[in-house]
């Protein structure tokens, strides 16, 4: 017979912890797609970083602007 749960309710992470989790994890991505293109020499690799640098950059460049605007509206009108 069980008295106590031993089941802890977590919080979901709002909108902005969300967004800041995937642009750190987006910096991340961007570290190690650099990494990769230093250290490559088939032509075709070479071609295959340089695209996938610029889709994660593209994608770092929204997920940033998204943040900034959450934060210029928090600026705006604080709780």
């Amino acid at each position: 017979m069980k008295l106590f749960s031993t089941k802890v309710k977590k919080e979901e992470p709002d909108g902005y912890t969300l967004l800041l989790q995937d642009l750190s994890k987006t910096t991340e991505d961007l570290r190690v797609t650099y990494d990769n293109l230093q250290n490559v020499v088939d032509p075709d690799l070479i071609d295959c970083y340089i695209y996938q640098a610029k889709a994660v950059q593209m994608r770092y460049k929204y997920l940033l602007e998204s943040v900034k605007k959450i934060e210029d509206s928090y600026a705006k009108n604080p709780l």
